[in-house]
């Protein structure tokens, strides 16, 4: 179980560059990245959508048909600094399918219900 505090430490440390600062040092990156990922998983357990944020991370959620081999047809890929805006309400899940920034495919790829993960 993610430790919500780890979380939000994780995340607050990658703040300033979300909203526009410099580019936080690749370990604070990607620990925010895998933190908010894995509370995903935590909180829509599952299977059926395959999440992406390379290079990172990818992590399987969503309660349903489970995925076995191949290609997942539910997947869901976007970069790390449009993943954290998404996990902690800084973009909407429209606006950022919208912009290209996020790719989502297959009818269960839909994880705006899911969403914000963590807020400031």
């Amino acid at each position: 179980m993610t430790d919500p505090n780890d979380l939000r430490a994780a995340v607050a440390a990658v703040l300033p560059w979300l909203d526009g600062g410099e580019r936080p040092a690749r370990p604070a990156l990607a620990a925010a990245v895998r933190l908010s990922l894995r509370t995903l998983a935590e909180t829509a357990p599952g299977r059926t959508v395959e999440v992406r944020v390379p290079p990172f991370a990818a992590i399987q959620c969503v309660a349903g048909p489970r995925h076995t081999r191949g290609t997942p047809p539910n997947v869901v890929e976007t970069d790390p600094r449009t993943w954290l805006r998404l996990a902690t309400g800084r973009l909407s899940w429209p606006d950022a399918l919208a912009s290209g920034a996020l790719h989502a495919s297959g009818s269960r790829a839909d994880l705006a219900a899911h969403l914000p993960i963590v807020r400031f």
